[in-house]
């Protein structure tokens, strides 16, 4: 089961929200524990410092005389009840406070030589752990054994082994009790956290529940309808904003794809239907034989006028569906211009000017029958709108890193408002209408989709009554100083 994006930022939260509070409530544990286990060794040691006080150490020996003092170990706290002890070096007990349990768990620290002060942990009869430390005064044992043994008066020894003992069941009980407050608390922030985590993500992801309902909303129909933006400027704005500007691009091109159908469907019926009135006028009698010539000659160019639609219409669906890429050929620009120019089989009345200022190689990467459609096409609209007679103009030059040739003509120009929608395709300017050229407005656009498949683009530049310039720039092949192996002169190229 896949959990909601709220769910799982919850869990998310809340997870982290556990983690930082069992690490503070263990660390907080160890420090008390830490601080409370020192608290008893200081108690010890403050006990044995009480009891050493209590004794006076001399030359020949240690006398211990506690009717003579009064032993003050402070009041019980809350570490629990103190047991000490005072034996001779021999472990006899001299003095002491404590049960029989604990005084005998005493008596065995400090008999055998050691350490000046060691420590011992031992459970009594009832269960409860007590912490235990000793402390020998006088001479070492060794030396006791070097000399022999002494006649003392009464309350002198050799050596006095002090011992204290205190309960840890006072700092057990306080860890326990601490343990369980941290756990306690610990449970009541992660609860509320829980609850209002959930109810802040549910918040913070309203906005983006309505935008994703409101995409669900939309139909295919509704191309104009939009996302709501939330109104704090944050990613989930920006989110909005892109969506619907995604949404933006998808509805200019649903606009346009409808228009071009709409235009595709009105210049195929119009040469269909002559087709079709030439065809049934034709059959309604019997015609001589240079009517049906002349009905099959105007078959011919209406024809040929339908066919030159359809193959420009199968070109640009080709590009709209960013079909495979015809593969590409390294191409001396120059040298191809001229020979295409030589080959042209535009009407000859047309004075066609190749200028070149070009004087290093001119490699571009092209498919040559692509951009042998190209030129012709923007001949062909150079010979449509110049006058009988005029030059076009063609000139090659290297412009900003990249290879241009422009076709300049002597026509009417291009008014500033049309130039914008002239790669459009069926888009025909007003005053070509007016004019009466022929043509279905699809040979710019097939040659704007051509230049893009090359990687370059073609600009236009006009002034009304001066003329028009369509320039194409190519970026320069870098083939060569890659290393990539050309392709044969006979290899076929992908269609």
């Amino acid at each position: 089961m896949t959990l909601r994006l709220g769910t799982r930022l919850t869990v998310y939260y809340v997870t982290t929200i556990a983690v930082v509070l069992a690490g503070f409530s263990i660390a907080l544990y160890l420090l008390a524990a830490k601080h409370l286990n020192r608290q008893a060794f200081e108690r010890l040691e403050a006990a044995l410092n009480t009891l050493a006080a209590a004794a006076e150490i001399e030359a020949d020996g240690v006398t211990w005389e506690p009717e003579e003092r009064s032993l003050t170990f402070g009041r019980r706290t809350l570490e629990g009840p103190l047991a000490w002890r005072v034996s001779d070096e021999r472990g006899m007990r001299i003095d002491g406070a404590a049960s029989d349990e604990v005084d005998r768990q005493l008596s065995r620290l400090g008999v055998d030589e050691g350490p000046a002060q060691r420590f011992a942990l031992f459970s009594d009869e009832s269960g409860a752990t007590w912490l235990a430390m000793s402390r020998r005064l006088g001479r070492s044992q060794r030396a006791e054994e070097r000399e022999p043994p002494k006649s003392h008066g009464p309350g002198r020894h050799d050596a006095l082994i002090l011992s204290a003992a205190s309960s840890l069941e006072g700092v057990r009980s306080n860890l326990r009790n601490l343990a369980l407050t941290l756990g306690g608390l610990s449970l009541a922030v992660w609860t509320v956290c829980l609850t209002t985590g959930r109810r802040l993500c549910r918040a913070a992801l309203r906005p983006l529940t309505e935008m994703a309902a409101a995409a669900g909303e939309i139909q295919g129909d509704e191309p104009g309808r939009r996302l709501p933006i939330p109104g704090a400027d944050d990613e989930l704005a920006e989110l909005g904003r892109s969506f619907n500007a995604l949404l933006d691009r998808l509805g200019e091109s649903l606009e346009r794809q409808q228009r071009f159908t709409g235009d595709a469907s009105h210049q195929l019926r119009t040469p269909l239907t002559a087709l079709q009135g030439q065809v049934d006028l034709a059959l309604r009698q019997e015609r001589s034989s240079e009517e049906y010539r002349r009905v099959l000659t105007l078959v011919q160019s209406r024809t040929r006028n339908l066919r030159q639609i359809v193959e420009g219409l199968m070109f640009l669906s080709r590009a709209d569906a960013e079909a495979r890429r015809p593969v590409l050929e390294e191409v001396a620009l120059d040298d191809w211009l001229r020979d295409h120019l030589d080959a042209w089989p535009g009407p000859r009345r047309v004075e066609v000017v190749y200028e070149s200022d070009v004087s290093k190689p001119c490699q571009v990467l092209v498919h040559p029958p692509l951009l042998g459609e190209l030129l012709n096409n923007l001949l062909d609209n150079a010979v449509k709108y110049s006058p009988p007679g005029s030059p076009i103009n063609i000139q090659l030059a290297r412009r900003d890193g990249a290879m241009a040739f422009s076709v300049s003509n002597e026509g009417p120009g291009i008014d500033s408002s049309d130039l914008g929608r002239l790669f459009e395709p069926f888009y025909r300017t007003e005053a070509a209408r007016l004019q009466g050229s022929q043509g279905v407005g699809l040979g710019l656009s097939v040659a704007a989709r051509i230049a893009a498949v090359f990687g370059g683009r073609i600009t236009v530049d006009s002034t009304p009554g001066c003329g028009a310039t369509f320039t194409v720039r190519l970026p320069v092949s870098e083939v060569t100083a890659l290393g990539i192996v050309r392709p044969e002169p006979n290899s076929t190229p992908a269609r």
